[in-house]
């Protein structure tokens, strides 16, 4: 050895730092992505050793095809009022969305974030859970709230953060929690829902219970380390849970070669901790749903958890704080190969003679109105952008379920340091 001098008889060393394929101005080209063809995917029975079907975590499971119609053996042969309910609470979620961040655009709130695009992974995997089955969220799964009847009106008073808000203006705008619907608590610190699920699987199996447990992240999430803890729990335990893996392409800015998707899938994490693995079209709604009942179905029997990545593709922004058009191309959204879930499910029911594009039409204009109505009843308990609407001293309530003295302390000292300012918050 010769201390800190290189070797000279070998090459230098390099690092690899991902890049995305295009950039802000570069013309976007999916063509090296591999979509197989709809109903290609063998579908093994629920029971099967995850160790054999390890394939599965490197396809797409895909039900709709070319044509519009649902083949192979992952078709859940829905019934047409079924699949309209899907068509219709999909795009009750985007009218939603749409709402919203016009109403953040307006200054009436501080936040939002839609789910475009991806309105078929909430959907159709709320539809085909149970309803009292636990599900802990990431921030862009509003379309299970919606799914599971939760009222509009309900979400936007937390959204507004106003007097009507559950929560008290105490979480950011969209973070819900709604246990009596089985929404876990949503947090902005990636992650940590998973393991939270799988210790609320374990116990719901432990206590002998029926229910299970799902939870949702996005890509760039798997490389936080809660992510690999709860793999490792549910695998040695056998927790009856359900990890979704977002694959939508992006974080806020940073691609999925960030979190390894350049090295192979992220359904592929489930094959090393021994778990099962599907990686199937995010935006195929009938794919989702079938995948996540041949999931929980697993789960209830005993089988173990499962882990489905949902390849897809976010077509907004990360939120109302990004710009997404300062790190990607302008037309990715349009050259995703694999579409819109709202348009191919409607395709699916026109083409089955079950819908038309009157009753679409008509459809579009009902639901804005709902939403429309949701927002007007909303807004009588307040906005955002007029200032605070809770009384002050609930800063102190829901920390414990009995306040402690050190608390009740602090609270007596900010109510007087209040009134002897003579500038009272304002409490509209």
């Amino acid at each position: 050895m010769t201390g800190d001098l290189p070797r000279p008889n070998l090459p230098p060393l390099s690092l690899h730092v991902p890049e995305p394929k295009f950039r802000p101005g570069d013309a976007a080209d999916f063509s090296d992505i591999v979509v197989p063809p709809a109903g290609e995917a063998r579908r093994p029975d629920t029971a099967a050793a995850a160790d054999s079907f390890h394939d599965l975590a490197y396809t797409l499971v895909r039900v709709l095809d070319d044509d519009n119609q649902a083949v192979g053996p992952w078709n859940p042969r829905l019934n047409p009022d079924q699949l309209r309910r899907m068509l219709r609470m999909m795009a009750l979620t985007r009218a939603f969305d749409e709402r919203m961040f016009r109403a953040q655009r307006q200054g009436k709130t501080s936040f939002y974030m839609k789910c475009t695009g991806e309105e078929a992974v909430s959907v159709a995997a709320a539809m085909a859970l149970a309803r009292d089955d636990m599900c802990f969220p990431s921030y862009r799964q509003q379309g299970i709230l919606i799914t599971r009847d939760w009222s509009m009106t309900e979400m936007m008073n937390q959204i507004y953060s106003n007097k009507g808000d559950r929560l008290q203006g105490k979480q950011l705008p969209i973070m819900y929690s709604v246990k009596d619907h089985g929404f876990f608590s949503i947090s902005g610190n990636l992650a940590t829902q998973y393991p939270q699920a799988v210790g609320w699987a374990m116990a719901s199996a432990a206590k002998g219970d029926t229910r299970i447990a799902a939870t949702w992240c996005g890509e760039g999430s798997t490389a936080e380390g809660d992510f690999h803890s709860a793999c490792t729990f549910a695998s040695v335990y056998r927790a009856p849970v359900i990890f979704n893996v977002v694959n939508n392409q992006w974080a806020i800015s940073s691609f999925s070669g960030f979190a390894g998707a350049e090295a192979t899938t992220f359904a592929a994490r489930a094959v090393g901790y021994g778990i099962a693995g599907l990686r199937i079209d995010g935006n195929d709604a009938l794919a989702v749903y079938a995948a996540t009942s041949w999931a929980a179905e697993r789960a209830r029997t005993n089988q173990g958890p499962t882990l489905i990545e949902h390849f897809t593709y976010r077509a907004e922004g990360h939120s109302t704080s990004d710009d997404p058009s300062q790190y990607r191309s302008a037309d990715e959204a349009s050259e995703w190969p694999l579409g819109d879930p709202i348009a191919r499910l409607k395709a699916h029911l026109i083409a089955i003679g079950e819908w038309d594009d009157a009753r679409h039409a008509a459809q579009d204009v009902e639901l804005a109105e709902m939403v429309r109505a949701a927002q007007k009843e909303a807004e009588k308990n307040g906005i955002l952008g007029h200032g605070l609407h809770q009384p002050l001293d609930t800063l102190f309530d829901g920390v414990f379920e009995e306040m402690p003295w050190h608390l009740r302390e602090q609270q007596a000292q900010m109510l007087a340091e209040e009134t002897a300012s003579g500038r009272p918050w304002d409490r509209k």
